[in-house]
């Protein structure tokens, strides 16, 4: 899985549109190859960027669960720690 996409679903204070546009952006991106598309395809990429947007937030509004939610400072400094031990080698 690219490791710029972050899991979204069950977040205290609770994801936004931008958060979810840019892991669809992300996504588009490890697909397509395509950092930024060529003029020609800039419509299709952008396209599929919106629809994959719209997927994912009605995934997300569609879940459940009976976890309290995560707090995002606290999968913050989780990540850094990783990051930290995995570049410490």
């Amino acid at each position: 899985m690219c490791r710029n996409i972050k899991p979204l679903f069950n977040f205290d204070p609770p994801v936004t549109d931008e958060e979810i546009r840019l892991a669809s952006l992300q996504f588009v991106r490890k697909v397509s190859g395509f950092n930024k598309p060529s003029k020609a395809n800039e419509a299709a990429y952008y396209a599929a960027v919106e629809e994959i947007a719209n997927a994912a937030a009605k995934l997300l509004a569609s879940l459940e669960t009976n976890a309290p939610p995560r707090s995002r400072e606290e999968q913050i400094a989780r990540a850094k720690a990783r990051a930290a031990e995995r570049f410490a080698r």
